[in-house]
């Protein structure tokens, strides 16, 4: 019988300014809980991330005059880029990954996925709005889009209308929240996903993401496959919308590593219900950020189940924009294999009656098994 315990790495260190003179009235406090996910800058080329980074400019589509990228795309693949090749690979000295053992990842043969599944039939719940993404790739013919309010996309960034393109490439470039995984998304994206909820508006039903990893190797074979599918999702001032994100693989225990980025934009007094689900193989690795960027009186919710992958690792940073901002983050990890489970969050409340409850439980039922979570939250005066 396997036996079950309670196993995450906790480290809390809590840091608050001495009693304050008038004129450092200003300075903020600052409660910690570990460190802050970030990398120090490398001064030269990491030879296996430029190699990677070569890979993954070779995979996607050349754009010609005729056929440009959309000026989103392209904004975020030349900062990428630029980011990229001065990170290096981490490492367990690296403080954001000291018990995060990234290896099973690097000693494999990394192959960018270059076009989509033409023959698999991927078929969604009907009573719900669906978007489908086979390896990074977004599935226009499994597109379900019934029962949606006048003015809500969804889809691939090369269909939506002028006005949606510039709301979504002035909020592009302002996502510097990431690392080398976020990076290689940015860089390797074959296109955005794109939902997009105007004023006012109020989805009833919630919209559903499948991302589905079809291509794979076996574990003797050491290939891994990448795909990076990257979703936008922008609320306008007083919208609410609900989706729910699900990882999972074709049938079998095939390797591939699914690096998947969603950045949310709320407007003023939007609420989002985020769902993400994630069943990934046994042999793969997953590794997914997600971005928020709340405004004044909006709320944002997540709820998270992962289960899946030998290597999964979920960094999830929200940033409170204005006063009366509610936070909501509930996640549950589950192993039953020698997998390694990984939560990063880093929170910032930066204006009044800021609000956020967090609440992370993990079950490790194998001895081999490794819960992380490592937790950031700021909170300015």
């Amino acid at each position: 019988m396997s036996a079950l315990s309670f196993s995450p790495h906790l480290h809390i260190n809590i840091n608050r300014n001495p009693k304050l003179t008038p004129k450092r009235r200003a300075k903020p406090n600052k409660i910690r809980v570990s460190l802050q996910t970030t990398f120090p800058q490398a001064t030269f080329s990491d030879p296996f991330v430029l190699q990677l980074a070569e890979s993954l400019e070779d995979s996607l589509p050349s754009s010609s005059s005729s056929s440009p990228q959309p000026l989103p795309l392209q904004k975020l693949r030349d900062s990428s880029s630029q980011t990229l090749l001065s990170t290096p690979w981490p490492s367990r000295k690296d403080e954001p990954f000291r018990f995060t053992d990234t290896s099973f990842i690097k000693s494999s043969q990394i192959q960018p996925i270059t076009r989509p599944s033409s023959s698999l039939d991927v078929s969604t719940d009907a009573q719900f709005p669906s978007l489908v993404l086979i390896d990074g790739f977004i599935q226009n013919s499994a597109l379900n889009l019934s029962n949606l309010p006048d003015g809500v996309y969804v889809g691939s960034l090369l269909g939506v209308s002028d006005g949606i393109m510039k709301r979504v490439s002035d909020f592009i470039s302002e996502f510097q929240c990431g690392d080398l995984f976020w990076s290689i998304n940015g860089m390797g994206a074959p296109d955005l996903g794109v939902i997009y909820v105007p004023a006012g508006c109020k989805v009833e039903n919630p919209i559903y993401l499948k991302y589905l990893s079809v291509e794979g190797g076996n574990v003797d074979s050491k290939k891994l496959p990448i795909s990076n599918p990257r979703v936008v999702l922008l609320v306008e001032e007083g919208g609410e919308v609900g989706i729910i994100e699900e990882f999972v693989g074709k049938e079998g225990n095939d390797c591939y590593w699914a690096n998947s980025v969603l950045e949310v934009v709320i407007g003023k007094g939007g609420k989002v219900r985020h769902s993400y689900l994630q069943n990934q193989s046994l042999n793969a690795a997953h590794i997914k950020w997600t971005a928020v960027r709340q405004e004044t009186a909006s709320g944002y919710e997540l709820v998270e189940v992962s289960t899946g992958g030998k290597l999964s690792r979920h960094n999830v940073h929200v940033q409170q924009l204005g006063p009366d901002t509610e936070t909501e983050l509930s996640s549950f990890h589950l192993l039953v294999s020698d997998q390694t489970q990984d939560l990063h969050s880093r929170l910032l409340l930066d204006h009044p009656r800021g609000y956020c409850r967090q609440l992370h439980k993990c079950i490790v039922a194998h001895s081999l098994g490794q819960a992380v979570f490592d937790g950031n939250v700021k909170v300015n005066r």
